[in-house]
């Protein structure tokens, strides 16, 4: 693994350009460096989520999850190295079954919305959507692992599912698109 810094202020950005964690520097604008930081974002997000009063089982969920998108940004970070394999998307697709199991079918749009906690993962999973096309990009030019893509699929998936569960936890229900509203005119 890379070094780890023992300074924060080093000045090598001072131009424009960032280290990657093979050694090698890139533009702070460059796909690379935007994927990294919606994967940056995203997990800031979902600290802040978490400090949210949440239920242990899904507490440990997130905070596992904060690990792989740990693990994603280091994979990001060194061009040729892998971090995230099959089985953490595998692991999602178990979360995903598990927390959409108890939820009522969708009939309706849902809107960003209802409980603190639902509308914190709603951010969450935009964040993640941003993330995904951004590594998406950045898999035109250069190369990015399967799994890496599918874990941030796979993630927004799974926090749209814990939306709605928290909505349900918190008392509430889902937040719906009314297409048949009265709009201003």
């Amino acid at each position: 693994m890379g070094n780890r810094l023992s300074k924060i202020a080093t000045r090598t950005g001072d131009k424009g350009s960032t280290g990657l964690g093979d050694g090698s520097r890139v533009d702070k604008d460059s796909l690379r460096i935007q994927a990294i930081g919606d994967v940056d974002e995203l997990n800031s997000q979902l600290g802040l989520l978490l400090c949210d009063p949440l239920e242990s089982a899904l507490r440990e969920t997130l905070l596992s999850i904060q690990h792989d998108l740990f693990d994603l940004g280091g994979e990001l970070c060194i061009p040729g190295y892998t971090l995230v394999n099959d089985g953490q998307v595998a692991r999602l697709d178990q979360l995903l079954e598990k927390y959409n199991a108890d939820l009522p079918p969708l009939k309706d749009f849902i809107l960003p919305g209802g409980s603190h906690a639902a509308a914190l993962v709603h951010v969450c999973r935009t964040v993640c959507r941003r993330a995904e096309r951004n590594i998406v990009s950045l898999g035109k030019s250069e190369t990015v692992s399967e799994p890496v893509r599918q874990y941030v699929n796979r993630l927004s998936d799974l926090l749209f599912v814990l939306s709605r569960v928290l909505n349900r936890t918190n008392g509430g229900s889902d937040v719906l698109w009314q297409k048949d509203r009265i709009r201003d005119t």
